[in-house]
């Protein structure tokens, strides 16, 4: 594995997402993580919260926490239960940056935050990967739990901070969870996304 390859795991909550006229506070989180032959796993969590917001603008912000932190181009492989972050990234933002940041059917929601998180992408080789949501993947999981503490407390630390997961992980093991899990990087090959950048 190459020595700078990096990977991402993000979630995104908005609680009270589908009420209206009241504050919905939100979190994104997530884990940023690298593997060491030698030393093994080099894990770090950051995360952030917003007193009213959306699960889409959580999940765009998550990605641009995740890669902002990274202080030098490296090959990333960003995970998501988001279908609108990874199919934007893989798939629309491209089209949209080519026709001026419109698009034919109305104006580009979140625009803001779609033009951040490209510049920012813009500095890596990034691979854009979905993971169902709730499907026992145990680093989806934890950013699932990173998330929503995050969200329920209000409460953020600022910048990155020493990981939870290996502890996270041997409480769930505890309570019957992920039983023989191996901490191993995944085995799939790196597939960054071979489109120019779509710049900001």
């Amino acid at each position: 594995m190459a020595p700078d390859l990096v990977y991402i795991y993000a979630d995104e909550s908005c609680l009270g997402n589908q009420r209206q006229d009241v504050a919905r506070p939100g979190a994104a989180a997530g884990m940023l993580e690298r593997f060491d032959g030698r030393k093994g796993w080099y894990r770090r969590d950051f995360a952030a919260f917003e007193p009213d917001t959306t699960n889409n603008r959580m999940a765009l912000l998550s990605a641009i926490l995740g890669l902002s932190a990274l202080k030098r181009p490296c090959d990333v492989v960003f995970t998501s239960d988001s279908q609108y972050l990874v199919r934007g990234m893989n798939d629309w933002v491209h089209g949209w940056a080519q026709r001026g940041w419109k698009r034919k059917s109305g104006p580009i929601e979140n625009l803001d935050l779609w033009r951040r998180l490209v510049a920012g992408a813009a500095m890596h080789r990034v691979e854009w990967r979905w993971v169902r949501g709730h499907a026992e993947h145990p680093k989806n999981e934890y950013a699932n739990d990173l998330v929503v503490a995050t969200a329920r407390s209000g409460k953020a630390p600022a910048g990155l901070v020493s990981s939870g997961f290996d502890e996270w992980l041997a409480e769930q093991v505890d309570l019957g969870r992920f039983v023989g899990y191996l901490d191993l990087p995944p085995d799939e090959p790196f597939k960054p996304d071979p489109a120019v950048s779509a710049g900001p």
